[in-house]
């Protein structure tokens, strides 16, 4: 059976309205669509770490009870399990502050085993950090020897922005490791400064990775693949919170390429059609996640879109 793994950080949320806190729930971008995938009985496996504290409990425990391997989740002695502050504005758009005290030695885990068609999910600030670079390319290339899909979700926040030059070198590397490549509109203004996808998309994107999804919150999707260039509405919806919005997106991508039957082999070929089909599953999984303060699917939403 095919599995999903990833390779993220994991971090605990929490969520503050009308500036007093309003819930606490465990999250971080790759996380937080694998929690949606174990909820969907899609198997689950986790590249992170997290500190040998209470907060350390708490993510594990969450874990565990979705249905996520910790089997790959390095339990630090030294430093604390990140938290991070989520400021919902008036429009339940978040602006996040981040407190983190990690100790030098980083994701000391054992290799996942990896098979042809499995899906690898990786992206964010995690993914550029010099401290884990080097573990986080054997990873990549295990996987691309292994012909699993790398799917790649630059997530490049606002507060990164001024180290945009600095760090472009390691995202165009995370691009050519890429077969797909999924981003909001706002991640590659803040990395490439352009707001013209179609332009981001033929400077940037397509000499690394031919495949790239751009999302643009209630404006919809793009889609370009070499041979297609694509957009796709959203339905229209009230949102409560869209923190896990983009994370949910991809988890619904994924989920797309495993109840479609896409294997590595398959991308190239892809239809209009068959990508209608695998994006929808992404609107559908972010739209449900916008009308909650989770950060990623119910379970009874899972257990009816399973069906």
């Amino acid at each position: 059976m095919r599995k999903v793994i990833g390779i993220g950080e994991t971090i605990l949320d929490i969520i503050f309205k009308n500036d007093q806190p309003h819930t606490a729930v465990p999250g971080g971008s790759v996380f937080n669509g694998l929690v949606s995938l174990g909820r969907l009985d899609v198997p689950v496996s986790f590249i992170s770490e997290v500190g040998n504290d209470r907060v350390g409990d708490i993510i594990r425990k969450f874990m565990e009870e979705n249905h996520i391997s910790t089997e790959l989740v390095d339990r630090f002695p030294d430093g604390k399990s990140p938290i991070s502050l989520a400021f919902l504005d008036e429009d339940n758009n978040a602006n996040y502050t981040f407190y983190k005290d990690y100790p030098k030695q980083r994701l000391e885990v054992p290799m996942p085993v990896i098979n042809q068609d499995d899906i690898l999910i990786f992206g964010s600030y995690y993914s550029l950090n010099p401290a884990l670079r080097e573990r986080t390319i054997e990873f990549l290339e295990y996987a691309k020897e292994r012909k699993a899909i790398i799917y790649y979700d630059p997530n490049f926040r606002k507060a990164h922005a001024h180290e945009a030059i600095y760090l472009t070198p390691t995202i165009l590397e995370n691009l050519e490791y890429a077969d797909i490549v999924r981003g909001s509109d706002e991640d590659f203004f803040n990395i490439f400064g352009k707001t013209d996808v179609d332009r981001v998309y033929s400077d940037h994107i397509k000499f690394y990775c031919e495949r790239f999804i751009s999302t643009h919150g209630a404006n919809g999707v793009n889609l370009y693949t070499g041979k297609l260039s694509e957009h796709f509405d959203t339905d229209a919806i009230n949102p409560v919170s869209t923190i896990g919005a983009g994370d949910n997106f991809n988890a619904g991508i994924i989920y797309g390429l495993l109840k479609y039957n896409i294997g590595y082999h398959d991308l190239p070929s892809l239809s209009k059609e068959t990508w209608e089909k695998i994006i929808r599953c992404g609107m559908d999984l972010a739209s449900e996640v916008c009308q909650s303060y989770d950060n990623y699917i119910s379970k009874e939403f899972a257990a009816s879109y399973r069906k």
